[in-house]
């Protein structure tokens, strides 16, 4: 499939999704996301494809026989395929939950040209209602910062509830900070390298004013927290850019 360029807000007249009391713009994960959303992430996530192939080498080491392996908030499947092409258990299956249609649509079509054996499901569902079981592996690349934040303990006790012993989540984010002065820097610092791949001053702010709303980032002291809370043994962050970071937690 060819990839194209993610000129979404170079177009200050483009038509935008809209909240209809605000009139702001909001992020969606629509048709127009869904054709540009690899080229989107990647010039927009330091440590994306990172993330995904190193979701691909754990699912490999944790995965066991006859389990499920879940990537919740699949997109196009990018952290679905690393998993499959890392499986060498026996009787394992994916599955792949996203609550964008447009998005599962690219994606079945991505996974069918990908030559590995283990089955994927794709649900289109909220995470929320997705029951999580007999599962070895569960992966949350950049997913829970769209739930409410009220919802979020209730997700990662399911998850921990679904999981086997043994078992390990991925969850990873983007991340605010309790001090102002690096939180205020690790923004910039992410303009700057979202900058540097190719976006303007016009898209970057057009960007954030669309998903400030839409995207709640919160501090890594409350992930831990949450993730401890849900009934966890371990956790700690093995990856983090500028304020996207990656956890590992154990069962």
């Amino acid at each position: 499939m060819t990839e194209s360029r993610d000129n979404i807000y170079a177009d200050p007249d483009a038509a935008l999704h809209t909240d209809p009391v605000t009139g702001v713009a909001l992020f969606s994960f629509d048709e127009s996301v869904a054709q540009v959303f690899p080229d989107m992430i990647r010039r927009s996530v330091p440590g994306y494809s990172t993330i995904v192939s190193m979701t691909g080498l754990l699912a490999g080491r944790y995965a066991m026989e006859g389990t499920t392996l879940y990537d919740l908030g699949c997109s196009l499947g990018a952290s679905s395929l690393a998993m499959r092409q890392n499986i060498h258990q026996q009787d394992c299956r994916i599955i792949g939950v996203d609550n964008s249609l447009p998005m599962l649509e690219r994606c079945r079509n991505i996974i069918d040209t990908d030559t590995h054996h283990t089955p994927v499901e794709l649900v289109c569902a909220r995470l929320q209602d997705v029951n999580i079981e007999n599962a070895s592996v569960v992966v949350l690349n950049f997913t829970l910062q769209f739930i409410p934040r009220e919802e979020r303990d209730e997700v990662l006790r399911r998850i921990c509830r679904g999981l086997l012993p043994g078992g390990i989540m991925v969850l990873s984010e983007k991340i605010t900070f309790e001090d102002p002065r690096l939180n205020e820097l690790n923004i910039d610092l992410h303009h700057q390298f979202k900058r540097a791949n190719g976006y303007s001053d016009l898209e970057v702010a057009r960007k954030r004013n669309a998903i400030e709303n839409v995207l709640l980032p919160e501090t890594l002291a409350r992930h831990r927290q949450r993730i401890v809370d849900a009934g966890f043994s371990s956790c700690d962050v093995w990856f983090q850019c500028f304020n996207f970071a990656s956890l590992i937690a154990l069962k």
